[in-house]
């Protein structure tokens, strides 16, 4: 009885915990909808990009997804405060329904944003649409938070209020350093926490959890090709914080080991 009774009040707080984040979500997504009537007409600026990255593989929150190399194109757009993006995942080595195995491109997400600058402060707010094959789609919320000073650190919250219907955490540390004329060095770092989203996979008893997810090193170069084009290399090395992660991350991904050392380039035109 009285396992019954903890095991009901841990399933209580967990409902409140996720009721509290929904009215999170919707309230300052009301205060972005009511915001944007006040724009004023001489801040809407557009701008465009167009961009692809052709990686070792494709890894997402720490999650090796791929067994071979891919290629993610993306197109995005900004109008003042609002933006859109198109991105995409071309798996060389996937066999969609009974393909092949010769490439498929096995995922298509849309992200709608919305962003406001107040001095050193950056708030953001957006949309993500997973259109997957082979899996069920699934959509998010989320939120974000930077402040331009030492370390530039951010702090995002997403909701996944679809198949997932929990929640995860990315905090997010970055620094640039000018190693040549227009070339700069990015150093970056991030860690993880998952909030029983059961996209993000289940512990070793089968079961949604909440506990930190992954850790993650990167380091990036720009070059500027042109005004307009740059060409950026990047590696990174992601590894599981916490047993509960490790074993979801072991059982979602295409490999047995729990950290992935990864890398590619990726070159962009902006308009």
């Amino acid at each position: 009885m009285l396992w019954q009774v903890s095991c009901r009040k841990k399933y209580l707080i967990g409902r409140v915990e996720m009721n509290r984040i929904k009215i999170l979500v919707l309230a300052v997504m009301m205060v972005v909808v009511f915001s944007a009537a006040n724009l004023q007409a001489e801040e809407i600026k557009g701008a465009g990009s167009l961009s692809a990255d052709v990686m070792s593989n494709y890894v997402w929150r720490g999650m090796k997804l791929s067994n071979s190399w891919v290629v993610q194109p993306s197109a995005g757009i900004t109008y003042g405060v609002f933006g859109a993006n198109l991105w995409s995942n071309y798996d060389s080595d996937a066999a969609i329904d009974e393909g092949d195995g010769h490439g498929e491109s096995n995922e298509t997400d849309l992200t709608l944003t919305y962003t406001r600058s107040m001095d050193k402060l950056t708030l953001g707010a957006g949309y993500i649409f997973y259109a997957l094959a082979g899996a069920n789609d699934t959509q998010e919320l989320y939120l974000s938070a930077s402040y331009a000073t030492v370390l530039n650190p951010t702090l995002t919250v997403y909701y996944d209020f679809d198949e997932g219907d929990g929640a995860f955490a990315v905090a997010a540390v970055s620094h640039s350093v000018e190693i040549m004329k227009d070339t700069s060095l990015k150093l970056g770092a991030s860690a993880s926490y998952n909030l029983k989203n059961k996209v993000m996979g289940r512990d070793k008893n089968g079961e949604e959890f909440s506990n930190l997810y992954n850790g993650e090193l990167s380091a990036s170069v720009t070059f500027p090709v042109m005004k307009a084009i740059a060409i950026t290399p990047k590696v990174a090395y992601s590894v599981p914080l916490s047993s509960d992660a490790k074993e979801a991350i072991k059982n979602l991904s295409n490999d047995n080991d729990n950290s992935v050392f990864y890398g590619g380039i990726n070159l962009t035109l902006s308009f």
